[in-house]
């Protein structure tokens, strides 16, 4: 199944508030022909298009190829949550790559969020501070406090602030959560605007983006001076470096990549605007997520819409009544909303990977890729673009520490993922329905 044509119109945003409320964009040509170019750049999400405006910027001729419009997948239907850290807490990086190695981690996600808040800045894309994480069980609020010590103590990060019961239902008022922390230091933004101003950076920079341009087949050069050969359905391009940004919608264009990356769906709902009725969601204009395993986040827009996502499918197909879906674990949090009508309804495709951190790899001497950010890619993926743009000019320190992580194949690798991942969400999601 190819997921770039399953659930969506060819060339078309989903029905989001996003796509309702974005900035204008002319379209951009498809791509057609021969043409060549130092880089070709697969993918305008924001890896793809941090990678085109940063080697634009350095003076590389760079083609992006995009099979339907820039921010038209995960970039531009997110939760719009600019996080800080990587997907994993710093004890389980501590376990996994050692102390040194979870320092240069923390740090480069720091650098992440300064990158995504500079960019925004630069496109007119305000961001709003302060996200809370929402705990449901005692223990885990202890472990953030340990958490938050370490952090200020080892890592000199000290922007988040613990709130026990009644503190943070001061800030969230819902009987779901037993505490909760702020974090002050993320933010949240217009996801698809995002995707949007960096496309007119990186355009106005000499990038050349090329929207409804499929890619079908890549061969790359594996000879010193062979070209890699970019297809699309209408023409092709010849590169010297392939930068692989599909994330989710990689489809069969590398088998090392899919092995170890799985697409997954994801639902969101908003709301029509709240008016004084805001203040049931969040007394502050913040963005908050909890902890479930098929986790729950929120926020509110700044027409006080309330912007919900959660719920799973073990389909590849988007359910026929995303609303319905999606309704039921935002009642569970907020059971006064159910009066409230919703708006608008869509999903979306994201990936992750075995262990949750993203998937940075040199598939072909002269290609990289970086994937499967696994809910936590607002930020990363922005980097991860910039550290790609970064090594194809020779300075590759950032990509290769990431690359070093390990990054284990699911089992069965592409071909039989899908089933065990529904095996899996299946009993998680019943975790998270006993309360475990």
């Amino acid at each position: 199944m190819n997921l770039l044509f399953s659930n969506d119109r060819r060339g078309e945003y989903p029905p989001s508030l996003y796509a309702a409320t974005r900035d204008p964009l002319p379209p951009f040509p498809e791509q057609r022909g021969e043409e060549r170019a130092d880089v070709v750049v697969v993918g305008a999400g924001y890896t793809g298009l941090s990678a085109a405006l940063h080697l634009a910027e350095a003076g590389r001729d760079v083609v992006v190829l995009e099979a339907h419009r820039v921010g038209f997948g995960a970039s531009g239907r997110n939760g719009g949550q600019l996080g800080s850290g990587q997907r994993l807490e710093i004890d389980e990086l501590e376990r996994m790559a050692g102390r040194e190695a979870a320092h240069r981690l923390w740090n480069m996600a720091e650098e992440a969020k300064r990158l995504t808040r500079d960019l925004a800045a630069r496109a007119g894309v305000p961001v709003a501070d302060g996200i809370a994480h929402a705990f449901r069980k005692p223990a885990e609020f202890d472990h953030a406090r340990a958490l938050i010590d370490r952090l200020g103590r080892d890592y000199g990060y000290d922007r988040i602030e613990p709130l026990d019961r009644d503190a943070f239902r001061a800030l969230v008022p819902s009987e779901a959560y037993i505490a909760g922390e702020l974090d002050h230091g993320a933010g949240h933004l217009h996801p698809l605007n995002l995707a949007i101003g960096m496309a007119q950076l990186a355009d106005a920079a000499g990038a050349r983006i090329r929207e409804l341009s499929h890619v079908h087949h890549i061969r790359h050069g594996r000879r010193a001076g062979e070209k890699s050969v970019v297809q699309t359905g209408k023409g092709r391009v010849a590169c010297d470096h392939v930068i692989l940004a599909a994330n989710g919608y990689l489809g069969h264009l590398d088998g090392h990549v899919a092995a170890r990356v799985m697409p997954i769906n994801n639902f969101i709902v908003a709301t029509e605007p709240l008016g004084r009725r805001a203040a049931e969601v969040l007394t502050r204009p913040i963005g908050a997520h909890d902890t479930k395993f098929v986790v729950n986040y929120w926020r509110l827009d700044p027409e006080g819409r309330l912007i919900f996502g959660g719920g799973e499918n073990v389909s590849y197909r988007f359910p026929a009544d995303i609303a319905a879906k999606v309704r039921k674990p935002l009642l569970e949090i907020y059971p006064g909303l159910a009066d409230v009508a919703l708006t608008h309804a869509w999903g979306g495709t994201l990936a992750i990977t075995m262990n949750r951190m993203p998937c940075f790899a040199r598939p072909a001497p002269n290609c990289l890729s970086a994937s499967g950010y696994s809910g936590h890619g607002l930020a990363l993926a922005t980097l991860a673009g910039k550290l790609m743009a970064q090594a194809v000019q020779g300075q590759a320190e950032g990509f290769d520490t990431m690359a070093a992580l390990p990054s284990p194949a699911f089992p069965g690798g592409a071909a039989l993922r899908w089933p065990l991942l529904v095996a899996g969400m299946g009993w998680y999601s019943l975790r998270d329905r006993l309360g475990f």
